[in-house]
């Protein structure tokens, strides 16, 4: 608890991460090649991002 809330976010993410066996996570092909577009996307500063209110604001409103 010493620790600053953004501290511990990173650490409760960190440990639910590790919960998970990245190999049994199966995917297509399909999703292999967008992954790979989108990070390539990423890496030549060309990807376009959105903050995170207006994202979780579009999920609250679809889901309510």
């Amino acid at each position: 608890m010493g620790l600053s809330a953004s501290e511990r976010a990173s650490l409760a993410h960190a440990l639910i991460l590790s919960l998970d066996d990245p190999h049994d996570v199966e995917l297509s092909e399909a999703q292999e090649s967008e992954i790979a577009r989108r990070l390539q996307s990423v890496r030549e500063g060309t990807a376009t991002g959105r903050p995170a209110h207006e994202v979780f604001g579009d999920i609250k409103a679809r889901y309510a």
